[in-house]
């Protein structure tokens, strides 16, 4: 059984999945969403910094990866974004992700860098534009090998 056949679509359900997350993680943060900021039932105030812009950084670029829209550079925020939190937040509390409570934070730093290396995969509005782009480029190219009549 050739099992190549499913690396697209798992790699899109991954990215998807992630992305919510990351969305819903954020919508808690900035809204009050989900249980709110850290389960407090209430969003952060607005602007404060760092939470409620990390929480900015989380919807934006958790929405952008969910659909497949420029998914790299905001797979590449995120990542960056989880990194800073985990080094500037969760180390400082303890050697290892599981003693400073920072696994979230680096699963999401490592996820969101492999949605960033590997794509979107095809399930994303970043291949639907490319194939419609394709599509539109191979119908102009055909009319422009049609002969003009004389």
């Amino acid at each position: 059984m050739d099992l190549h056949r499913f690396s697209g679509p798992m790699l899109s359900a991954f990215r998807i999945v992630v992305g919510l997350l990351f969305l819903t993680h954020g919508s808690g943060t900035v809204f009050g969403l989900f249980g709110g900021a850290q389960g407090s039932g209430a969003a952060l105030p607005t602007g404060q910094w760092p939470g409620w812009w990390a929480g900015l950084i989380q919807v934006v670029c958790g929405l952008l990866v969910m659909v497949g829209l420029v998914t790299r550079p905001a797979a590449l925020l995120a990542s960056g974004s989880m990194a800073y939190a985990y080094f500037t937040v969760h180390q400082s509390k303890g050697v290892l992700p599981t003693q400073n409570g920072g696994e979230p934070a680096a699963l999401y730093a490592w996820a969101f860098l492999a949605i960033a290396v590997l794509g979107a995969g095809p399930w994303a509005l970043d291949a639907l534009m490319t194939r419609r782009r394709r599509t539109v480029d191979e119908v102009d190219d055909d009319v422009d090998e049609q002969p003009v009549p004389a």
